[in-house]
């Protein structure tokens, strides 16, 4: 596993893993995900101000982005948290889902 996924409610936003402290302690740091320009929403009316029904195909370009800072997380009894208490995925990939839904 080379990535940790940050998972906030339905968003998703890519981390990489930077350095194993230990079995239960990971150093991450946030990379940068830019929409791809192959994938547009496809937005038809419906809820507040109307409803995207492709975001499931959604595509990002995501790179390392060195200048970020690093955040420690620890693999705890409610899974991978940092200090605030926000919870990763580990993954062999990095994720970036936004969700215009909600």
């Amino acid at each position: 596993m080379n990535y940790a996924n940050h998972i906030g409610y339905s968003d998703v936003n890519p981390f990489e893993i930077v350095r194993r402290v230990s079995d239960k302690t990971i150093d991450i740091r946030a990379m940068e995900a830019v929409r791809d320009d192959s994938w547009k929403p496809d937005f038809v009316p419906g809820g507040f101000c109307g409803m995207v029904v492709n975001q499931n195909k959604q595509r990002w370009v995501i790179n390392s982005k060195p200048d970020s800072r690093i955040v420690r997380i620890r693999n705890g009894k409610r899974g991978w948290r940092d200090a605030s208490g926000n919870r990763y995925e580990l993954s062999d990939k990095p994720v970036k889902f936004y969700d215009f839904n909600f």
